[in-house]
């Protein structure tokens, strides 16, 4: 037995909830034996869930709650203080808990009493604010509890009457005070697993003559315990304490216990054997501080607990009601429930078993619930006699009203008494309260009203609708309407084709549409009513008939029997006229605003006006005018020329002298420049094809506030970026900024950027063009984004005293200082005046802006000062919308003094000789000074002029590098990037050097002795799986002086492809030999091992990484460095290349830069293949070639383009085929790089070129086969590779001994920098004419920011750990790290360089510098050099040596000498983030070299491999044997012994066998 839980821990009842259910536990230790659901309930709550009827609601809840009629409760109690009651029906439910069990278990902070309901054994405990109910475990039956029952104390209980079930409960002794005619019900016991829907069914129904609660709760005095006085109220009982509430000072438990500490026996627990009403008791709480009963049963009393008790005499018999058809209740209203407003009448209520309030406090009163707040009128209550239940209720006479606009209002009604009881009605009890005034405004409107109401239309002062009895007299009353009034008629023109919808309103138009059907007139012409559209005598739609000539008239409307109406203003009948429209075309994606000129164009309803276009409709805009229709032009699916027609409702009015013109869309390609100041007015040049088909592009600038993202806050610039943050054309949020554009020509427009009053902190910025429907976003244009730099700023021309003027000396150069000028302009678009002459902008940097001024002194810009004399111009700077005024300007020349001649005559005698000897002198000096510094302007000019051309080049060179790309994206999706199979990238990095890899050729015995070769070289490879016969083969070989590095990496290269197929195996040889690597270097020089490959061990670890990082080349490496590669051919490929010595103009290498200013121009030429499997097509490949290049130049460029996608070796060989140039149906000439037209200066030939044969653009050229055997000259010595001399025919007739060729630039006379002549210039200006002339260096800048993006993103791949890092990279990193640990060697610097010269230096430079190692591609010279560059700035990157920059640095170290510190940061991130990620296992690294063998250990020659590792073996072979014998374990596992079988099988050597 378990106490029921303490009062002041029941959980709080959720809100519209009666109950609370929670779990109840039984448990012994840790164990659960037992587990039910514990039931908290309230019978107050019982009725907040139903206000209307709260006695019903009461009386049907499944708690077995009872309702006080007279104290308005609802109570679990058997009685009530005074007065009637009404019982439930109910009993409480057993097992399972109620259906809403799974209610929420945290609760409001407030919550009614709750009751606590135990079943199916229950302790009914008097608790203020609890009570429980329990589910049933299995095999348990119920028990009956009460603290009410026929016995008590602890004296000695009856016997149990069976013993087939472990607890009975007795019957209680017949109560004296028994109903007659009511009988007890048999008892009814519910299994442990009863459903509540059972224990309803058990309970007597409606049909039962029994009413229970007082035929079985009442026991008789002498049951009753002696601790309770008889005459003791209830009210007056005294309170119980459940032991362990608050304010208890007994435990939780000892209630369960006697007072001797032991707990009652089993028969003591029950009352009896026989229980009359087999149930649970369930104890209500009801939400108020009386006594808790519960309802009587059989119980068990503890004699350690104090109870309260009722005084059987407080029941009374005859007033006790059952079920919820015993409640009070209003059911219904009598009579009609209408009720009209401002009339008094009184409302008759049905109602029921109201008599149950008879002699209760308190009057009745009628409450009607009336927009919101609440109408009180008193009620008198009369009922029937018994046994007819029926009462009748009249509800004084009151006068109401309502102020909603609406015919009816609907209005809630209950009964009331005591000022605050409500007594139960049924649901949606209501009368209806309507207003006749309400939609019957004039008189037809009041007698169409529904009859039910009786409305009338009543005369007087003012006339209106009301109920009939709210019209004081009966005169009063109109029976005849009078005629109809016509308020207003739209519109008031029509066309004369009639069709017209005229909407005519006023009141009194009929009381039916018949009324009116063929009376209106329209300007006399007769007009169809809708009848669909007609409303009752206010309005009705007619439609007009044709009046055949423009007319107008009034409109009239006739009512049979009332007269007639007619409005006070005319219809007109109209004819209108199109004449033009304006534009004439558009493009076909709409948006064109479309004027259309002619007269009279506003007739009829501006919402039936239609423009139509061909098909397409052509929308109104807001403002029209009577000569003019102005629209917006839908989208066409395709350029098309379409008819316009005007439909005024149903009349059509056709344009019949033009149409309009739906074009192509535009479409923009390119705009630029890509910054703005923030005052804007920049121009746009925004370029594209169908451009002026536009009326009014605009440019609209996007800006908001970034929103953050991961990654974000650190490295954002105080300049405006955009990214892209929604589709174009969406708002986006932010504020809009827009100007106009203005149409230059079909292919240009221009636009000035708006001007931004501030940036946010983070600022987001867009950029679109807006060309009437189409958006074109200026990211997908320009590959820069646009960006809105500070304003510039410029300082006065005399910063002391800015208003005084200028004195300018005429053939000087203006200098103005500033700040910000040219971070968004260039000199082209600053506009300087002084006056109204304009002054040249030569040079525009960072900090000056230097102009040439006019040669002589403008005038005022303004004529007003013209007038004015002495007046000076001034000087003004325009930039954008920001405009600068400087100061006025004086030229020296000109004095605003004349001097008189008198004063000049006395000047001139006043002046003695001496002192004019000193102003020659001071002029002359002054004049020395001034053109010096004219010079040295003119010079820093000249370099400003230099650096801006640079940066112009750069952006051009970049945009068309970046559209070439463009193209090359597009090829690629479609063949993709021409990798090399792993077979011949292992070939090409294990033997550099070789045309072919050696491993491809036959092992070179007979076919007697193969077999038994092959037998001995397969012994040779069990041999190599020896690692102490590895170890020492490699050891002794490197300690032999013949020996060389050469053999030292082919050796590596060697045992790499024997032991390809066993990379575990091979990464643990390359980690022992680098162990003794490491001991070997740690003895001298730490810092330099791995810096060359001198060992076998470092050509191994080279092919290791190339092995290991094959999978990573592919996936992330290659897509970068290939269009560094094509973004390097194809900026090589612009410019001219020499064919003799191979330089070039554009390179990154100055020892390959083309000094020489070739001039050149390049042509596109239409190329056609004559052999081969496209031979005999017609349609040619455009090629792009320069004149100046050679006819073998020309030929690769054409086999590049004719065979795209071809691999190399499917080519044809370009010796084999000839150019031939086709001029017309006969014109075939056969080009050359020398024949009999060829240039002969002295001892020098020039090559031919495209040029010497005057080659026009877009001419037709063949590839066909060579028609003459050449023959290569061997002697060639200035060929730089296959490329050049190919195709060239031999000359018979000349003597080839003395003559040498030359293309571009001889090599004896490539130009040198011209000295300055001797005393012209001084010193530091000397130095300054000699880097004049050096302007050639700027193509190496130029060549330099092209390619920078292409070098960046190849080393942010590269050394970028976003991705995760390759395992190998990782594993021989932390083998690195593990090695200095040994060694105890600290210094991280020492760690780096390792780092470096493994992987950089091993790999990454192999693979930069070497691009067809991965790719098949072909490289040239000039291309090779460029890549050593970027491969040295690479290797730069990862020394930790510190550049120090001078006079004599190489060129490239110059040209990266801003971007090296910063790929510096990256290479030491990218080894801290390595260091810090988590360290590659052995198992990990295993597991992914067994992967790698499988998947590329094919066929790469292992054979050959050790065949050729055996000409070693022979060649050391007695050393070799030597130091397998000095070493004793080799000694044991015969490794000589099995070297010397090898030996006899592979070369039938004689042995010591």
């Amino acid at each position: 037995m378990c106490p029921s839980p303490d009062p002041s821990e029941a959980p709080e009842l959720p809100r519209e909830a009666d109950h609370v259910s929670v779990s109840l536990e039984l448990r012994f230790g840790t164990v659960v034996i037992a587990e039910a659901s514990l039931s908290f309930y309230d019978c107050m709550a019982v009725t907040l869930l139903r206000p209307s009827a709260q006695c019903q609601a009461c009386v049907r809840s499944l708690w077995g709650c009872n309702w006080c009629v007279w104290q308005h409760l609802c109570t679990h109690k058997a009685l009530c203080d005074a007065g009637p009651m009404v019982v439930s029906r109910q009993s409480p439910p057993l097992s399972p808990a109620p259906p809403a069990r799974d209610a929420p278990t945290s609760f409001p902070p407030t919550a009614p009493r709750a009751t606590v309901a135990l079943t199916p054994d229950a302790l009914p405990v008097d608790t203020p604010s609890t009570a429980t109910a329990l589910d049933v475990p299995p095999g348990a039956r119920p028990s009956l509890l009460s603290p009410r029952g026929p016995w008590a104390g602890p004296g000695p209980t009856p016997a149990s009457a069976s013993t087939g079930s472990p607890l009975h409960e007795a019957p209680p002794p017949p109560s004296p005070r028994q109903r007659p005619g009511t009988a007890v019900p048999a008892p009814t016991a519910f299994g442990p697993m009863a459903t509540a829907e059972d224990l309803l069914a058990s309970h007597p129904s409606p049909s039962d003559a029994a009413a229970l609660p007082p035929a079985l709760a009442e026991p008789g005095p002498e049951a009753l315990p002696s601790a309770v006085p008889l005459d003791q109220p209830p009210s007056t009982a005294p309170a119980t304490t459940f032991p362990g509430a608050a304010g208890s000072t007994k435990p939780a438990l000892d209630w369960l216990m006697r007072e001797g500490g032991e707990l009652p026996e089993a028969d003591e627990w029950t009352g009896g054997d026989t229980p009359a009403f087999s149930t649970s008791t369930l104890l209500s709480g009801d939400g108020d501080s009386a006594e808790h009963e519960g309802p009587p049963a059989p119980l068990i009393l503890l004699s350690s607990l104090d109870y309260q008790y009722d005084t059987p005499g407080l029941w009374e018999l005859e007033e006790m009601t059952l079920g919820a058809g015993s409640c009070p209740c209003v059911e219904s209203v009598q009579g009609s429930s209408l009720m009209p407003v401002h009339v008094q009448r009184e409302v008759r209520l049905l109602g029921r078993n109201l008599r149950l309030f008879q002699d209760s406090p308190g009057d009745h009163e009628c409450v009607m619930e009336l927009e919101g707040h609440e109408v009180v009128v008193e009620a008198r209550v009369e009922c029937e006699l018994p046994p007819d239940t029926r009462c009748h209720v009249t509800c004084q006479q009151h006068q109401l009203s309502y102020e909603a606009l609406q015919p009816e209002l609907r209005v809630g009604l209950f009964l009331r008494r005591a000022g605050h009881l409500r007594v139960d009605s049924v649901d949606g009890l209501h009368v209806v309260l309507y207003d006749c005034s309400v939609g019957h405004e004039d008189c037809s409107r009041c007698q169409t009203a529904m009859p039910q109401y009786g409305c009338v239309w009543c005369k007087g002062k003012h006339p209106r609708c009301v109920a009939q009895e709210a019209c004081g007299e009966a005169e009063a009353v109109v029976t005849q309407c009078p005629a109809p009034l016509i308020h207003s008629v739209e519109p008031l023109t029509g066309p004369v084709d009639g069709g017209t919808r005229v909407t005519i309103r006023g009141s009194n138009l009929g009381q039916h549409v018949q009324d009116v059907q063929d009376t209106v007139r329209v300007a006399g012409v007769p007009c169809a009513v809708d009848a669909q559209e007609y409303e009752v005598s206010s309005s009705l739609v007619c439609i007009t008939g044709a009046s055949g000539e423009e007319m107008a008239g009034a409109v009239t409307v006739e009512v049979p029997g009332r007269g007639r109406g007619v409005s006070e203003h005319d219809f007109a009948y109209q004819d209108p006229k199109v004449h033009s429209i304006f534009p004439a075309r558009g493009p076909r994606a709409g948006g064109t605003n479309l004027t259309l000129h002619g007269s009279k164009l506003l007739t009829g309803r501006l919402e039936d006006i239609r423009v139509v276009v061909g098909d397409q409709p052509c929308h109104l805009l807001l403002e029209q005018q009577a000569e003019q229709l102005r629209c917006e032009t839908s989208p066409h699916p395709t350029p098309a020329t379409l008819p316009v027609a005007v439909w005024f409702g149903a009349a059509e009015r056709r344009l019949h002298h033009s149409q309009f013109e739906y074009t192509s869309d535009p479409n923009v390609t390119s705009a630029g420049p890509a910054k703005s100041f923030l005052s804007g007015g920049r121009e746009i040049w925004v370029r594209g094809q169908n451009l002026d088909v536009v009326q009014t592009p605009r440019i609209r600038v996007t800006v908001a506030t970034r929103a953050p993202g991961p990654g974000q806050g650190l490295g954002w610039r105080h300049r405006v970026i955009p990214e892209t943050a929604c589709s174009p054309g969406a708002s986006c949020g932010g504020l809009h900024f827009e100007e106009p554009c203005h149409v230059n020509s079909s292919q240009l427009i221009t636009c000035r950027t708006p001007a931004l009053p501030g940036l946010p902190e983070d600022p987001w910025v867009r950029v679109e063009f807006i060309l009437e429907n189409l958006v074109f976003d200026f990211a997908t244009l320009n590959p820069t984004p646009f960006s809105y730099e500070a304003d510039p700023t410029l300082q006065p021309l005399n910063p002391e005293d800015p208003t005084a003027p200028f004195r300018h000396k005429p053939g000087s150069v203006l200098s103005v200082e500033g700040e910000n000028l040219d971070l968004a302009m260039s000199k082209e678009e600053v506009v300087a005046m002084i006056g109204d002459g304009p002054c040249m902008v030569k040079t525009l940097t960072r900090h000056h802006l230097y102009c040439e001024p006019p040669v002589e002194q403008p005038l005022p810009r303004h004529h007003a000062l013209r007038e004015v004399p002495d007046a000076l111009p001034e000087f003004t700077v325009q930039m954008g919308n920001l405009r600068f005024s400087l100061g006025h300007v004086q030229y020296d020349g000109e004095s605003p003094v004349a001097f008189p001649m008198a004063a000049q005559v006395g000047l001139g005698v006043g002046t003695s000789l001496l002192a004019l000897g000193v102003i020659i002198i001071v002029l002359m000096y002054r004049r020395k000074s001034k053109q010096a510094l004219r010079d040295y302007k003119k010079v820093q000019i000249q370099l400003e002029n230099l650096e801006s051309s640079v940066r112009d080049r750069c952006k051009k060179e970049f945009t068309d590098l970046m559209t070439e790309m463009t193209d090359l994206t597009s090829d690629l999706l479609g063949s993709g990037i021409p990798f090399l199979d792993y077979k011949v990238y292992a070939e090409r990095v294990f033997f550099p050097g070789h045309q072919e890899s050696p491993l491809h050729r036959d092992l070179g015995v007979p076919e007697s002795r193969r077999p038994t070769v092959e037998q001995g070289l397969g012994q040779l490879s069990n041999l190599l799986n020896s690692k102490l016969f590895l170890i020492k083969f490699i050891h002794t070989l490197e300690s032999q002086r013949t020996f060389s590095a050469r053999d030292r990496a082919y050796v590596a290269s060697l045992l790499t492809v024997a032991l390809h197929g066993k990379l575990e195996y091979f990464t643990d040889i390359l980690r022992t030999l680098l162990s003794d690597l490491v001991a070997q270097y740690v003895a001298k020089n730490p810092k330099l091992m791995l810096r060359r490959t001198e060992t076998v061990v470092e050509k191994l670890l080279t092919n290791w990484m190339s092995i290991c990082l094959y999978t990573f080349v592919r996936d992330s490496v290659g897509e970068p460095l290939y269009m560094l590669f094509r973004g390097i051919k194809h900026q090589v490929d612009k410019g001219p290349v020499d064919s003799v010595t191979g330089k070039a103009k554009y390179t990154l290498n100055d020892n390959r830069l083309l000094r020489e200013d070739v001039e050149y121009r390049p042509l596109t030429l239409n190329a056609l293949l004559a052999v081969g499997p496209g031979a005999g097509e017609a349609q040619g490949v455009p090629v792009k070639v320069l004149d100046c290049d050679t006819i073998s130049q020309a030929k690769e460029k054409m086999l590049d383009q004719l065979y795209k996608g071809v691999p190399l070796t499917q080519r044809p060989d370009p010796r084999t085929l000839d150019v031939e140039w086709r001029s017309g149906v006969a014109g075939h000439l056969i080009l050359s790089d020398e024949d009999v037209t060829s240039e002969v200066q002295g001892l020098w030939r020039r090559l031919n070129t495209l040029q010497h044969y005057k080659v026009p653009d877009g001419a037709t050229v063949a590839l066909v086969p060579c028609l003459t055997k050449h023959v290569l000259r061997e002697s060639q010595d200035y060929v730089p590779g296959e490329s050049l001399g190919t195709g060239t025919p031999m000359l018979e007739d000349v003597d080839e001994g003395g003559i040498r060729p030359w293309h571009l630039v001889k090599p004896s006379e490539e130009p040198e920098p011209p000295r300055p002549r001797r005393g012209s210039l001084r010193g530091g200006e000397r130095e300054r004419a000699k880097a004049i002339p050096e302007i050639y260096l700027t193509r190496l800048l130029s060549m330099k920011g092209t390619l920078q993006k292409f070098v960046d993103d190849l080393f942010q791949v590269i050394l970028s750990t976003s991705r995760p890092v390759p395992l190998a990279v990782k594993y021989f990193f932390d083998l690195l790290d593990e090695q200095a640990q040994q060694h105890g060697i600290s210094d991280q610097d020492t760690v780096h360089i390792w780092k470096t010269n493994s992987l950089p230096l091993r790999f990454w430079i192999n693979i930069i510098k070497n691009p067809q190692f991965v790719f098949d591609v072909q490289t040239s010279d000039n291309m090779d050099a460029v890549f050593l560059v970027i491969a040295q700035t690479f290797m730069d990157a990862c020394t930790l040596a510190d550049h120090k920059l001078g006079r004599d640095s190489p060129i490239n170290k110059l040209l990266y000498a801003r971007d090296i510190p910063r790929y510096k940061r990256m290479v030491e991130r990218y080894y801290a983030d390595i260091r810090q990620t988590i360290p590659a296992s052995d198992q990990e690294m295993n597991s992914i070299l067994a992967e790698l063998s499988r998947n590329y250990s094919g066929d790469l020659g292992v054979r050959v491999a050790l065949h050729e590792l055996y000409k070693y073996i022979n060649k050391y072979y007695d050393q070799i044997i030597t130091a397998l014998e000095e070493d004793g374990t080799a000694q044991k596992m015969q490794l000589g012994y099995r070297l010397q079988q090898i030996a006899a099988a592979v070369e039938n050597k004689v042995t010591d066998l």
